[in-house]
C-alpha cells in the first residue's frame, strides 16, 4: 500500500501545480509582479517533473521539497499586494504544498506528516499576516491530511511486516513438516521399536527401553511443537496448553486433552507445564517403578482445569506435611505456589495403595499473567 501512496502523489503533483497555473492565468491582470509568479511556477514545474521521472523518496529530499514549497508560499508577499493578500486570494503555489506534505506523511508515518503540515501552517500564517477564517480552514484541511495519510502508511507497514513474518512461519512449518516425515519414518520408529522391545525383554533392557521412550518424546515435540507456538504468538499472543503437555505423554504417562483447543496466556501456560512436570517427577520417583500416570485437561470456559492421577503406592497422611518441614519444598513450591501466583488453586488426594489425585485449577478471569 505505501507503494500504491507513492503512485498517488506522483499524479497528486503535476495535477495541483496544473491548478496553481491556471489560478495564476485567470488572475494575471490582478497580479502586481506577474513575472515573478510565472518563475515560481516553472521552477515548481521543473521539480514536479523531476520527480515523476527519478522518483527519489529519501529524507533529504522531502525535506528539499519541503523547503520549496515554503518558498513558494512566501513569494506571493512579493507577487501580490498586501490589500490582495488580506482579501483572501491564494497563494502562488496553491495546492501545491500540500503534496509535500503528503510526500512526509508517506515517508515517516502520522508524525512526520503532521509536523510537516504544522511547517506549512505557520508559513501560511506569516504570508497572510492576520490569519483569515480561510487560512485556518487551510491549515486544519492540511494538518488531517498529513495525520491521516501518515496513519494509513504506518498501518500498511506494520500490515507488511506482520504478513512477511507470517509468510517466514509458515515456511519453517512447512520445512518442520518435512523434517518431521523424515524423522518420523526412520528414528522415531526405531526408538519405539527399542521402547517396546525393552519391556518384552525386561532386567536391564527394560531401563534401556525407557531411556527410548523418553528420547522418543522429546524427538517428537522437538519436531512437531517448535514452529507452532510461535505461530499463535504471532497472532494473539496466547499458545495452546494442549501442546505443551503433550510432550509429557510416554509409555508411563497418558496425557487427556479435549477436542478444542485451551489458548492460555504463555506466561500461565508455562507455569502450569512447570507444575505438572513437577508432579509427574514427583509420580516417576515415589509412586513405584510400575505405576501409570494420567493427565486430564479441562477447559469450562471460566476455569481451567488439570487432574493428574496415578495408580501408585500413594502417600501417608502427614507425609508431605512432614516433607516440607523437613526442608523438601517440592510439592509446595513447584506446585502449590505456582498456581497460587496465578491466582489458581492445587488440591491433594492421596492415601496408602490407592494412588494420588492432584488437581490444578486456574480460573481464566483475574489469572496474572
Amino acid at each position: 500500500m505505501v507503494t500504491a501512496l507513492w503512485r498517488g502523489l506522483d499524479v497528486m503533483r503535476p495535477v495541483v501545480w496544473l491548478y496553481a497555473v491556471y489560478s495564476a492565468a485567470v488572475r494575471h491582470d490582478g497580479i502586481v509582479r506577474p513575472w515573478l509568479a510565472w518563475v515560481v511556477l516553472g521552477v515548481l514545474g521543473v521539480w514536479t517533473a523531476g520527480m515523476i521521472l527519478y522518483r527519489s523518496r529519501t529524507t533529504r529530499v522531502v525535506g528539499l521539497e519541503l523547503l520549496l514549497a515554503c518558498v513558494a508560499i512566501l513569494s506571493t508577499r512579493l507577487v501580490d499586494s498586501p490589500e490582495v493578500i488580506a482579501g483572501g486570494a491564494k497563494t502562488v503555489p496553491g495546492l501545491w504544498p500540500a503534496a509535500a506534505v503528503v510526500a512526509w506523511a508517506v515517508l515517516k508515518g502520522w508524525r512526520g506528516g503532521m509536523l510537516a503540515a504544522v511547517v506549512v501552517g505557520v508559513v501560511d500564517l506569516i504570508e497572510v499576516g492576520v490569519a483569515t477564517e480561510n487560512t485556518i480552514n487551510n491549515i486544519v484541511i492540511i494538518v488531517l491530511l498529513g495525520g491521516c495519510i501518515g496513519y494509513c502508511a504506518d498501518l500498511s507497514r506494520d500490515g507488511h511486516a506482520a504478513l512477511r513474518e507470517a509468510l517466514k512461519v509458515r515456511a519453517e512449518v512447512r520445512e518442520r513438516d518435512r523434517l518431521a516425515r523424515t524423522v518420523h519414518d526412520g528414528v522415531l520408529q526405531t526408538l519405539s521399536y527399542i521402547h517396546r522391545r525393552g519391556l518384552d525383554i525386561g532386567g536391564e533392557s527394560r531401563e534401556l527401553g525407557s531411556m527410548a521412550a523418553d528420547q522418543e518424546r522429546q524427538l517428537r515435540a522437538l519436531v512437531s511443537d517448535v514452529v507452532a507456538p510461535h505461530l499463535e504468538a504471532l497472532v494473539d499472543g496466547e499458545v495452546d496448553l494442549r501442546r505443551l503437555l503433550a510432550r509429557y505423554a510416554d509409555g508411563a504417562v497418558s496425557v487427556i486433552p479435549p477436542a478444542e483447543p485451551v489458548f492460555l496466556a504463555r506466561r500461565v501456560a508455562d507455569e502450569l507445564a512447570a507444575a505438572v512436570s513437577a508432579a509427574l517427577d514427583n509420580v516417576r520417583r515415589h509412586a513405584g517403578a510400575e505405576a501409570q500416570a494420567w493427565v486430564l485437561i479441562e477447559d469450562d470456559g471460566q476455569d481451567v482445569t488439570i487432574t493428574i492421577r496415578d495408580n501408585g503406592v500413594g502417600v501417608l497422611a502427614g507425609r508431605l506435611e512432614e516433607a516440607a518441614e523437613s526442608g523438601r519444598m517440592g510439592v509446595v513450591n513447584s506446585i502449590q505456589k505456582r498456581l497460587s501466583d496465578l491466582g489458581g488453586t492445587a488440591s491433594i488426594d492421596s492415601r496408602p495403595g490407592a494412588g494420588t489425585c492432584l488437581e490444578l485449577m486456574v480460573p481464566r478471569t483475574g489469572v496474572v499473567s
